[in-house]
């Protein structure tokens, strides 16, 4: 959807992988990152990398990366803060920004409509994603026009858990199949990395 534009989160510390670029690391031959852009990238129009630490150790991928508009790893939500300040002035078209982690590599391939289809049947302001009746919030869809609200509540009240910002709205509930495989699986641990090759062959 050219008018909704795209955001990948890799701003954390990676601390259950020991450290480093857990986005970099390989599932099936291909970086989990490459896998996440493979998803995500034709359900959007631009997409924007967001990533702490020095931009060009992601120069092969053709992204323009963004770091935290915070400083001091404040968490996801300050990651989508960077996301939605970006489409503002990077990408005026796009009243809507998605946002998913680079851990993912399991994305749904109609993500971004059945969230936007969700928002327009119940009129909602924002949605995010659920499976196995566990909803994951880093999964959202938002409008740019909260960007400034978002900042505020970052700022000005040091709000940092997604669910109580977005407690706020009136929120759309997607839920996804997770049959064969969790479209949500997030590639936290090492052992991780081994039970997402297993999930690869079962997708397939």
């Amino acid at each position: 959807m050219t008018g909704i534009a795209g955001l990948l989160l890799a701003g954390g510390r990676a601390r259950r992988m020991g450290g480093g670029d857990k986005c970099l690391r390989e599932l099936g031959g291909k970086t989990l990152l490459a896998r996440a852009i493979a998803r995500l990238a034709p359900q959007v129009g631009p997409l924007l990398l967001n990533a702490n630490g020095d931009p060009a150790r992601f120069a092969e991928y053709g992204l323009p990366v963004m770091a935290d508009v915070i400083e001091g790893f404040a968490g996801p939500l300050a990651g989508i803060l960077t996301g939605l300040e970006w489409a503002r002035e990077n990408a005026r078209h796009c009243h809507w920004l998605v946002s998913a982690p680079t851990d993912a590599p399991f994305l749904p391939l109609d993500l971004v409509e059945s969230m936007k289809q969700a928002v327009d049947e119940i009129g909602a302001d924002l949605a995010c994603a659920m499976s196995h009746g566990r909803s994951h919030p880093v999964v959202g869809l938002w409008p740019v026009r909260l960007a400034g609200e978002l900042r505020e509540a970052l700022f000005g009240e040091d709000i940092r858990k997604i669910d109580l910002w977005t407690a706020r709205y009136r929120l759309a509930t997607v839920e996804f199949p997770a049959d064969p495989v969790d479209p949500f699986f997030n590639a936290n641990r090492p052992e991780d990395i081994e039970e997402a090759e297993r999930l690869l062959v079962a997708s397939k």
